[in-house]
């Protein structure tokens, strides 16, 4: 009895789909997804859930230091190119149908950017949401440092800014430090790149890196 419904289900769901324009086909299915992902057990994963959103939906954040040499990006783009896109883009949802990038920058632009590959996403990128709505900027910004810090390269001057920010928000060096991934005196270099006052206030200064 369960099978044969399961079988009616999916016949009534395939000729539904079938029956609408390609656009409310993609928000249809947009939506089943959702509402699997909601009663998945796998709910607490974000990869549980990938949507298809416009791409002009998604902006990148302002504050990602990863860099990406050439040579690497030609071959991302080869192989979004040759195999398709096998991750999606990482967001954060900062307000009702607009997605600010964590982690993928490259892949967002390239996928929107490059003709051959916008028409093959018919405009569209694939993402996956953190779970964490109510994210803050600080938060965001040490999501996406989470995500790309073991890959690519950061320009220094960038993570001091970040430091520089998290520190500003009341964040303490052991906290970046968990955060981030990074050991004490990582974060202290980092402090005395930007070589602020306010940095050090709760520290002697003997403690900090010289930089050459």
């Amino acid at each position: 009895m369960g099978n044969f419904m399961q079988q009616e289900l999916m016949q009534a769901l395939s000729n539904f789909l079938s029956s609408l324009t390609e656009e409310k086909r993609i928000d249809a299915i947009n939506d089943f997804r959702l509402l699997l992902h909601e009663h998945s057990p796998f709910r607490d994963q974000p990869i549980d859930c990938v949507l298809w959103v416009k791409s002009s939906s998604v902006t990148p954040n302002d504050y990602n230091p990863n860099q990406v040499a050439p040579p690497e990006k030609r071959l991302l783009l080869k192989s979004l190119e040759k195999d398709g896109f096998t991750q999606p883009v990482v967001v954060q949802e900062d307000k009702p149908g607009h997605f600010e990038i964590i982690d993928g920058f490259h892949r967002h632009e390239l996928g929107k950017g490059r003709a051959a590959l916008k028409t093959k996403l018919k405009g569209y990128l694939p993402v996956t949401c953190l779970n964490n709505k109510t994210a803050s900027k600080s938060e965001r910004m040490a999501a996406t440092i989470r995500h790309n810090r073991a890959r690519g390269r950061h320009q220094i001057n960038e993570m001091a800014e970040i430091v520089r920010e998290l520190t500003r928000e009341g964040w303490s060096e052991e906290q970046i430090g968990k955060e981030l991934g990074m050991d004490g005196d990582e974060v202290l270099r980092l402090k005395q790149i930007n070589g602020l006052t306010e940095l050090f206030a709760d520290r002697r200064f003997s403690r900090a890196w010289t930089i050459k």
